[in-house]
């Protein structure tokens, strides 16, 4: 498996300032996602190769940019994390329909998610 980012998001005091800011700069097309989640999808225009990304409403300060990496299993990475010195700042978060997510740490303190596809949805 490629382990590289497969997903990104991006946090904002202003989503529709920034949106039209990403727009603007890369041609990206950001449109809000389907439910109740204040979340935006943004098509880099890569296509399902992406990667791709989302948008959403910061909910601290220091929010920034998350990249997401692929990996076989978000559990057996998870330890990985930790046996390297890195630390799980959530742990394994279901995504329904699509699969499961962690948010980590390096040792250095930059933030960083792992993504397992859920097969069985494919």
């Amino acid at each position: 498996m490629k382990r590289s980012i497969v997903h990104f998001e991006l946090a904002a005091d202003d989503v529709e300032k920034l949106s039209d800011f990403y727009r603007g700069v890369f041609d990206w097309k950001i449109e809000k996602a389907p439910g109740d989640m204040e979340y935006w999808m943004i098509n880099t225009g890569e296509g399902e190769d992406g990667p791709n990304g989302g948008l959403m409403k910061k909910t601290m300060p220091s929010s920034g940019i998350l990249d997401y990496f692929a990996v076989e299993s978000v559990g057996d990475f998870s330890k990985k994390v930790t046996s390297q010195g890195g630390r799980v700042l959530e742990g394994k978060r279901p995504v329904p329909q699509m699969g499961w997510f962690a948010i980590c740490q390096d040792p250095e303190g930059n933030a960083f998610a792992l993504w397992e596809v859920d097969t069985s949805a494919a």
